[in-house]
């Protein structure tokens, strides 16, 4: 049995490092080597949970095309299901500023009624599954009873429909305060409306929110120390999903879970950090005991 499944979510980023952001309008601008490498959110909780030494499978549509071949390669040592996408492999254009915030221009390559086969996921057992917001996974649910599942709506404004089947169907939510004029209530109505035994928001230096359905009280937690400076955000999120769900699975009580996904979030956010190996085990297990930076 697998320690984490997770369905959807791989595409392929191509990150320009600008001099500042918003970007003014000129012609041209000279800028360090522009790189190509695997992203989106599914993806980037399959290595950061890797990384962490825990089971994990993957079962994605990606396209038959070297956006595609990309991620393959970057996931060669996952065990990977792959169906194939009809408008090809997404993709998003960074832009990554001095301070390591970004700008996102996302092609989610969508094709109406395209579905994740059954096929690819039915017959791998896991003790958690992770399901990307792609539209073609909005299906899989009832496959899946019985089987504690995690969702992150990323930047949801709490009201737009898209994310509500996956905000009220899962058990374990994550979100970001970005959109969000009153997190505490967003985060109350997923478990007022839906089956979500934890909501955990995301606020980036200002650390996380929780509310558990066992505590009435939103428990508000603090970012950690940055192991070095901050070079690039992206992956960050993911790389808390993936702690706090080693946490979670190895029976961790709520704070170490929410430290250890601090502690993930900001070494992937650093110098420190790549995407292809987003949180060495050794350095996340280290930093868990509470020593510090």
């Amino acid at each position: 049995m697998r320690d984490v499944l997770v369905l959807g979510g791989a595409g392929v980023d191509t990150t320009v490092y600008v001099p500042t952001l918003p970007l003014p309008y000129r012609d041209t601008y000279h800028v360090p080597p522009v790189v190509d490498r695997i992203g989106n959110t599914g993806a980037g909780v399959a290595l950061g949970c890797r990384a962490l030494g825990l089971d994990v499978a993957f079962a994605d549509l990606i396209g038959d095309d070297p956006q595609g071949a990309l991620i393959r390669h970057a996931l060669r040592d996952v065990d990977c299901r792959w169906g194939t996408a009809e408008a090809g492999t997404r993709r998003s254009v960074l832009l990554v500023g001095p301070d390591g915030r970004r700008t996102s221009f996302h092609d989610p390559k969508v094709t109406p009624g395209e579905r994740l086969p059954r096929e690819l996921y039915a017959g791998l057992r896991a003790r958690h599954v992770h399901i990307s917001i792609m539209d073609f996974c909005r299906h899989v649910y009832p496959d899946l009873d019985g089987v504690p599942i995690s969702t992150d709506l990323h930047d949801w404004d709490g009201v737009a429909d898209y994310q509500k089947d996956f905000a009220y169907r899962s058990d374990l939510v994550f979100l970001s305060a970005t959109a969000l004029p009153d997190p505490a209530a967003t985060m109350r109505g997923i478990l007022d409306r839906g089956r979500a035994h934890t909501v955990v928001c995301t606020r980036g230096a200002d650390g996380c929110l929780v509310l558990t359905r066992d505590s009435p009280a939103v428990q508000a937690f603090p970012a950690v120390p940055l192991p070095g400076a901050v070079a690039d955000s992206n992956g960050a999120g993911d790389a808390f999903v993936s702690g706090f769900l080693y946490g979670t699975l190895n029976g961790y009580p709520l704070p170490e879970r929410v430290r250890l996904g601090a502690i993930a979030g900001a070494h992937a956010c650093t110098v420190e950090g790549t995407h292809e190996s987003p949180i060495p085990e050794d350095l996340l297990l280290t930093r868990a005991s509470g020593q510090p930076w």
